[in-house]
């Protein structure tokens, strides 16, 4: 059977760093492919030569067995592959119909041709089992899950035979990614080659058949999912045995440090209430919505809020962000992009700006010893960058993850309000983390852990909360829950109890 899509020897290099070496891939019709890798293997350099963004050094692509070499992502749009961010490129202002036709206008003699334009649409939404969708509505007023329906169906309206999905549920409800794994099946049957990039083996388990691994930049494995197993996949990505994706690092817990009484924001939450112990990890799990986040920006100071009471270590928590980080508050933000990294800053400026007194020296900042802490930093946390004056953008998903969260260690915050500190990280980064979160809560940290993650929740945290429709509830001891118990939480309302 001959391959839908065929990628071989694919080579890219950039000044002496070789991003890409002998990369050979195939996706074929009716199936999808998993592309697996750590972030920095090359998953998004090899994507990027098939959508037309990069040129490859060497190597040759087909389509459908007939040469491949677009020009630029229009033209690789125009053969037939559409990719899928998972920061969706959508224009908010426009209307369903105008974002699914726009770049590929249809029109005579100057004029656009409205009425072929929205006989298309409806044509791609009916394939896709959207059909009730009112093709008028702008895409800002569209859900996350929706809005990822209108980037499918603009690959579709182009005739994409590939479609390429890059951590696709990563801002998803769990109903969204069910109804995206029902569209990807729809997909398949209408015989589309799919290739799926997740960091999630649960995901990729249940949507694709045959996977493939990438490491630094090599091809490192393939073969069929169901033949494999998930350590086996780890071993592959990273090059050896990981017994053990959740490491355990004892820890005891003390006294309460922080006390939280009736807090409660503009919108949501509605009522939160909790302590939280020295050397202490509390989980708290919620659908997207419940307020999980809410709590976290609002107990920083960075959101207006209300509460009974907050003290820290039995004083009153203090006003606003700065007197908190001076009580011992830090926060990793589930949005490094756009709230955690300055991503036209360098990795010192990032490491650094929050907390200068260890290079202040009579009003006048060391930027010798600056740089040498940031060093410090980054060979501690294992993170890969040329030097500490490399900019964040040019860093991968989990390097920029590893700084963030090295700010606040370097802040040397006591209390640690973690928002999604492994989303869109790859298996061996997590695992690195579980171990930091651990050995944090070993030296007398206390650390608040929201994630919609449950078998990381389930594996490091010492009690979970469920938060649900603003409240949070049911803190108990992690022993005491089991994910089924906390799923059906997380969906009851208080009014359904």
């Amino acid at each position: 059977m001959m391959p839908r899509l065929a990628m071989k020897n694919i080579s890219k290099r950039f000044g002496a760093t070789h991003a890409l070496q002998d990369i050979s891939l195939e996706a074929y019709s009716h199936e999808t492919l998993s592309l697996i890798g750590e972030n920095g293997a090359g998953k998004s350099t090899l994507m990027k030569v098939l959508s037309g963004a990069y040129t490859p050094d060497s190597g040759t692509m087909t389509l459908d067995g007939h040469p491949f070499a677009p020009r630029g992502p229009s033209d690789a749009r125009r053969a037939g592959v559409a990719m899928i961010y998972q920061e969706l490129s959508l224009a908010p202002d426009l209307s369903i119909e105008e974002n699914i036709m726009l770049g590929q206008e249809r029109s005579r003699f100057g004029f656009v041709r409205k009425s072929d334009h929205r006989r298309r649409v409806r044509e791609v939404l009916g394939l896709l089992g959207r059909s009730e969708l009112n093709m008028d509505r702008t895409v800002q007023s569209l859900s996350i899950g929706t809005q990822q329906i209108v980037e499918i169906a603009r690959g579709l309206a182009s005739n994409a035979k590939v479609i390429v999905f890059d951590e696709p549920t990563s801002s998803l409800s769990r109903q969204d990614v069910v109804e995206l794994f029902q569209l990807i099946e729809r997909l398949e049957k209408q015989g589309l080659a799919v290739v799926y990039i997740s960091h999630f083996l649960e995901e990729i388990r249940e949507v694709a058949k045959r996977y493939q691994v990438l490491r630094d930049g090599k091809g490192a494995g393939q073969g069929m999912i169901d033949e494999v197993s998930n350590d086996q996949i780890v071993a592959l990505m990273v090059g050896r045995d990981v017994h053990d994706l959740f490491p355990t690092v004892m820890h005891h817990i003390g006294s309460p440090i922080l006390s939280v009484k009736g807090l409660s924001g503009e919108v949501t939450p509605h009522s939160v209430n909790f302590e939280l112990r020295a050397g202490e990890i509390l989980g708290i799990f919620g659908l997207i919505g419940s307020g999980r986040t809410e709590t976290l920006r609002i107990l920083m100071g960075l959101d207006r809020g209300r509460a009974d009471a907050i003290t820290i270590r039995k004083s009153p928590i203090g006003n606003g962000v700065k007197q908190r980080m001076r009580q011992g508050m830090g926060m990793v933000s589930e949005d490094r992009k756009r709230e955690g990294l300055f991503q036209a800053m360098s990795i010192v400026d990032n490491l650094t700006m929050s907390h200068l007194d260890p290079y202040s020296r009579y009003g006048m900042i060391g930027l010798t010893r600056r740089r040498n802490g940031a060093r410090e930093w980054m060979k501690r946390l294992s993170i890969k960058g040329r030097s500490p004056d490399q900019s964040i953008y040019q860093l991968s998903g989990g390097n920029q993850q590893k700084v963030a969260i090295a700010r606040v260690l370097h802040e040397n915050a006591s209390i640690l309000l973690l928002d999604e500190p492994t989303r869109g990280i790859d298996v061996g980064t997590k695992s690195e983390v579980y171990r930091w979160i651990g050995e944090l809560a070993a030296s007398g940290k206390s650390i608040i852990f929201v994630s919609s993650y449950l078998p990381e929740l389930m594996a490091i945290c010492d009690r979970i909360g469920v938060m649900t429709s603003g409240d949070l509830r049911e803190v108990r001891d992690t022993s005491e829950w089991t994910e089924s118990e906390i799923l059906t939480t997380a969906v009851t309302t208080q009014s359904d109890t």
